[in-house]
Formats: C-alpha cells, sequence, structure tokens
C-alpha cells in the first residue's frame, strides 16, 4: 500500500479529521474562523491513548484535530 504525500498545510481542511475526514467538530477551530466564544472543546476532556496516531503522517500532526471516534480508536464503519 502507497502512502499519498501530505497536502501543504493551507490546503488542510482544518474542521475534518484528518484520520478519516469526518467533521471532527472543535469548538477551538469553530471559534477561530467565526470569533465567536464557543464552550470547552470535546478534546480538551478525552484520553487519547487509544488514537492511532501513529497512522497519521509527521507532516500532517497539530495541523487539524482528530474526531472523537478517532481519538477513541474505534474502527471506521464499513459502507
Amino acid at each position: 500500500m502507497t502512502m499519498a504525500a501530505a497536502p501543504p498545510a493551507g490546503l488542510i481542511d482544518a474542521t475534518r479529521c484528518p484520520l478519516c475526514g469526518e467533521q471532527n467538530r472543535c469548538a477551538m477551530e469553530v471559534e477561530r474562523e467565526t470569533g465567536q466564544a464557543q464552550p470547552a472543546c470535546w478534546c480538551m476532556q478525552i484520553d487519547f491513548s487509544n488514537a492511532p496516531l501513529t497512522n497519521l503522517p509527521e507532516e500532517m500532526r497539530g495541523l487539524a484535530c482528530i474526531c472523537a471516534r478517532c481519538a477513541a480508536g474505534a474502527p471506521q464503519a464499513q459502507d
């Protein structure tokens, strides 16, 4: 299996999980985009120890939040 090259930072959608592509619902990103105060984000209270962060290429880390499902290490639903 070949890995696609990571897109440049400007092309990463910070509202989507870089692991699965689903919306990450990050309150901090919503606040940054809208300028409207948001309640504390779910990501500030979750245990990320089961997250498959090693599946994320180094150059894509820190550019977008992963979603709650990926953070929990839950498998992606099959279509």
